[in-house]
Formats: C-alpha cells, sequence, structure tokens
C-alpha cells in the first residue's frame, strides 16, 4: 500500500468517524468521503461538521456538494489558465514551424 492509498484511508476513517459522532450512520460518511475523493477535500469536510455541527444528513451532503463544486471550479481556473499560458507563448513565438526559415 502507496503512502497516499494509507493517507487516503486514514482521511476517510476520520470523516467517516466525524459523521457518526454528529449521529449518523457510517454508510454516509462513506459515501461523502467517496464523493469528495481526496484527503484534503476530506479534511475540509471534517472542519466543517467540527464547526457547524448540521442537525441534517441533507446539510452535510450539500456541503459536501459545495465543496465538490469549488474543487470543480478551481480545476477549470487551472485549465484555462494553462491553455492561456500556451496561447500567449503561440502568440509570441509562433508555432515553431521551422520550414519558413
Amino acid at each position: 500500500m502507496t503512502d497516499a492509498q494509507k493517507e487516503w484511508i486514514r482521511a476517510r476513517d476520520l470523516l467517516v468517524d466525524a459523521v457518526v459522532r454528529l449521529g449518523f450512520p457510517e454508510e454516509l460518511g462513506e459515501q461523502v468521503a467517496k464523493m469528495l475523493g481526496s484527503p484534503k477535500a476530506m479534511e475540509r469536510m471534517r472542519a466543517y461538521l467540527y464547526n457547524v455541527k448540521p442537525k441534517t444528513a441533507e446539510l452535510i451532503v450539500d456541503e459536501a456538494l459545495a465543496i465538490c463544486s469549488d474543487i470543480e471550479r478551481w480545476r477549470d481556473k487551472k485549465a484555462a489558465e494553462e491553455a492561456n499560458m500556451r496561447y500567449n507563448e503561440i502568440l509570441y513565438y509562433g508555432l515553431g514551424n521551422d520550414d519558413d526559415e
């Protein structure tokens, strides 16, 4: 098992424990962990659970969806920045065709 896998499992276990401590089923915590996908996102969700202490499963799922949306928005932003950087390189340096010389 890799270190990344161990980190994911530990983050999942901590998230599931936080969900169970609030009185919700373990399965809810496991599904939320799968939905979030990364230890960092699970840590963010745990912070929400500890600070807000939501009273319904709907609030937990809603926050998990909001976190997923933020992550997707960040990925889209990074992809757009990368595309813009490459476009600017093409404008500045050209397409790199040596045939024109």
